[in-house]
């Protein structure tokens, strides 16, 4: 085995710039993949950090009726915060949000929103809520994010009036003080957004004590099943971004797909010429003592170790780019704030072990079925006339 090792070696080598060709396609495909593998890992792991720090927490409590795609169960999504969760609350552990429609009025237009009343003093989100704790005479100090503030032509220290129903059915309206404009990745946070004190919208809205969405920050708490309220894990929360990135997954896989049958089609035709064009070798093997499966099994290495050469090129060549994109990202060309989805300007892959020694296997594996393939034909070759260089 040693010695067809070193020989498949050596007649690879000899083959020159064709063998290189080779090795330069098949290494590219190796990039590719492991670089578009990593982008979608790192856009799968960059979601998650975004909506947990954001967004969800480490999990959440909906009241029943609450559905964030059906507006008309809003104003029913309310209930007294379950006394087992006050303490947890005190402790900032977990953090109440009341939500409830509204209308905002910005240079006399009309835009329907949501306003959700959230603590100021909290630490689970980033949200910058702390600027909410100031007095704005005859205004409610508001905080909304960037994209909401470029669709309604709004800026910091703009004031702009909201209407709101309160729990009797009965309209109100004020006039809200933008004290702050951040910047999110998860648009569900952001777009059609109001944010202003909890206990400025429970007294809005004549609901004290209550609340739409409970979300807790430590998953290894044994959270209870509460009447009324329905337990929501970090998995179902992220279940939407899960399924995104399986669609993604396939869809990139066709890309695979090709880049490894062009690389392999290159090989394919490379051993067929070889065959035929060593005809005389062939026989000069058998004639020495070679088994015709051992000669089959010279030409399936000497096929096979262009991905070996391929890793190893792009190894080379590969690593540094692959860092390099770990460090630097990759951004997007288009505006992400419109996607509607969790997704940063700037995607880091993230890779793993795992990833490259499974594309590496896959590769190498293809490649010695597509070498041995043309090589079969070795076995029914007369070598009396491989000798002779005859076609059989």
């Amino acid at each position: 085995m040693k010695l067809a090792i070193k020989l498949a070696f050596r007649n690879l080598i000899g083959a020159g710039l064709r063998t290189w060709l080779n090795v330069i396609v098949l290494s590219f495909s190796f990039i590719v993949i492991i670089w578009m593998k990593g982008i979608i890992t790192g856009w799968d792991h960059q979601a998650k950090v975004d909506m947990t720090n954001w967004q969800i927490g480490e999990g959440q409590y909906w009241q029943k009726n609450y559905d964030p795609y059906d507006p008309f169960t809003i104003n029913e999504s309310h209930a007294p915060v379950p006394v087992g969760f006050l303490d947890e609350i005190e402790k900032g552990e977990m953090e109440p949000v009341l939500i409830a429609q509204g209308s905002i009025y910005p240079q006399g237009r009309l835009q329907s929103i949501m306003i959700k009343g959230i603590n100021p003093g909290q630490k689970l989100f980033l949200l910058p809520v702390h600027k909410l704790d100031t007095v704005i005479p005859d205004a409610i100090p508001s905080v909304i994010g960037s994209v909401m503030a470029r669709n309604l032509s709004l800026d910091t220290g703009d004031r702009v009036m909201i209407q709101w129903r309160d729990t009797n059915g009965t309209f109100d309206a004020a006039e809200i003080y933008i004290t702050e404009i951040f910047s999110a990745n998860v648009p569900e946070v952001d777009q059609g957004q109001i944010y202003i004190s909890l206990d400025k919208l429970r007294s809005m809205l004549n609901l004290e004590g209550e609340a739409t969405i409970l979300t807790y920050k430590n998953s290894e708490i044994p959270w209870p099943e509460v009447d009324g309220w329905i337990h929501k894990t970090k998995k179902d929360l992220t279940k939407s971004v899960d399924d995104l990135i399986k669609v993604k997954s396939a869809g990139t896989s066709i890309l695979y797909f090709i880049l490894i049958l062009l690389a392999m089609l290159a090989i394919f035709d490379t051993q067929v010429l070889s065959i035929f064009r060593r005809q005389k070798e062939i026989g000069t093997y058998i004639a020495l003592g070679y088994t015709r499966r051992e000669v089959v099994g010279l030409f399936t290495v000497e096929g096979t170790m262009h991905s070996v050469l391929a890793a190893l090129l792009s190894a080379a060549y590969g690593l540094p780019f692959l860092v390099w994109q770990a460090k630097a990202g990759w951004t997007m060309p288009l505006d992400t704030s419109e996607f509607g989805m969790a997704i940063a300007q700037t995607l880091y892959p993230v890779y793993s072990a795992g990833l490259v020694i499974v594309t590496i296997l896959i590769i190498m594996t293809t490649t010695a079925i597509v070498s041995y393939w043309p090589s079969r034909k070795i076995a029914k070759m007369n070598p009396t006339e491989a000798l002779r260089g005859r076609i059989q």
